[in-house]
């Protein structure tokens, strides 16, 4: 039953967002400052019960790692494989077409800038991580450089936004509000969902679905909602919102759930933590190769990408 109100949260955040593409939120914009505070909540929620209920923070570095490796890996690579991912699509042989598609190509470079950027972010999240915890663990000094990188990004793309609103002279539409307000009901589903999942598994002590696991089993229940998202814009012939999603979720979790579970306790690293930091550098390396050089992620790398995801599971769960 929270298994299945998780999901129904899930998709009510899903179809509200899909109505916020229709109203003026678009592309890059929906994926950066909207979607990742939709589909990390149930990460950002992790943190809080981790740390009231006394479970070892290392679960949720291993609840980030596994969310951002996922989202990095198998959630894009998907879609890559079963739909393709082109940013910048073939231009149209029709002459008639050439001033629309024009301004098409404009919107869709100015998408592969947007994640070139974010792209960029990753790799400079990562590595504050990596560098931070040299000694092993993360202290709430850490913990507070993290926070603090994390809200300056969120600022920028605010900033970011209104100074588009103001440039092109939009208005909202007042149905946003009613959008938020069904975002914070799936949001409290998401909440309740979560409570007792995590309080279910931390009572069980023997199998693979027990607290032992707690971190990778609630990494993958995160990444549900985000999975979704994928293969939904995926479907959809959207790969700047597959991108962006996925990006964003991944800022969620490393810097800010990291950096405040940092701050409210010292927080030792798993055993897999630098595996799993060097899978996800290499993986946002590929991105941005492919997508600044080539505008597109191939099929074959889609299947590269799921194969490293396979990698990681090896290092964390078999070594």
């Amino acid at each position: 039953m929270l298994l299945a109100l998780f999901i129904a949260s899930s998709f009510l955040l899903i179809w509200r967002l899909e109505h916020m593409t229709e109203t003026g939120v678009k592309g890059t914009v929906l994926g950066t400052l909207v979607m990742p505070y939709c589909s990390g909540i149930g990460n950002l929620i992790f943190v809080f019960f981790v740390y009231t209920t006394g479970q070892p923070a290392e679960e949720v570095m291993t609840n980030c790692l596994v969310n951002n490796i996922t989202n990095m890996t198998l959630m894009i690579g998907l879609p890559a494989i079963f739909w393709g991912m082109r940013i910048i699509p073939k231009p149209g042989a029709k002459a008639k077409q050439k001033r629309r598609n024009n301004k098409n190509e404009q919107e869709h470079r100015n998408n592969r800038l947007s994640l070139q950027l974010t792209l960029s972010a990753v790799l400079f999240f990562t590595g504050a991580v990596w560098a931070l915890a040299r000694d092993g663990k993360l202290n709430r000094s850490g913990g507070l450089v993290l926070v603090g990188l994390f809200f300056f990004w969120q600022c920028f793309h605010v900033f970011d936004v209104l100074k588009t609103k103001v440039r092109k002279n939009k208005s909202w539409s007042w149905l946003l509000v009613v959008d938020f307000i069904l975002l914070l009901i799936g949001a409290y589903g998401t909440y309740v969902s979560i409570d007792g999942l995590v309080t279910w598994i931390s009572n069980i002590h023997t199998g693979f679905i027990s607290a032992k696991y707690l971190g990778w089993l609630s990494g993958w229940l995160m990444v549900l909602p985000n999975g979704l998202l994928a293969l939904y814009y995926g479907w959809r012939r959207r790969p700047e919102v597959v991108y962006a999603s996925q990006i964003g979720d991944g800022h969620i979790c490393i810097p800010l759930c990291v950096g405040l579970s940092a701050l409210m306790t010292d927080m030792p690293l798993p055993p897999f933590f630098q595996a799993g930091a060097l899978i996800l550098i290499g993986a946002t390396l590929i991105h941005l190769l492919f997508v600044s050089v080539f505008g597109q992620l191939p099929r074959f790398i889609g299947w590269v990408l799921t194969g490293a995801y396979a990698s990681f599971l090896y290092q964390g769960l078999f070594r």
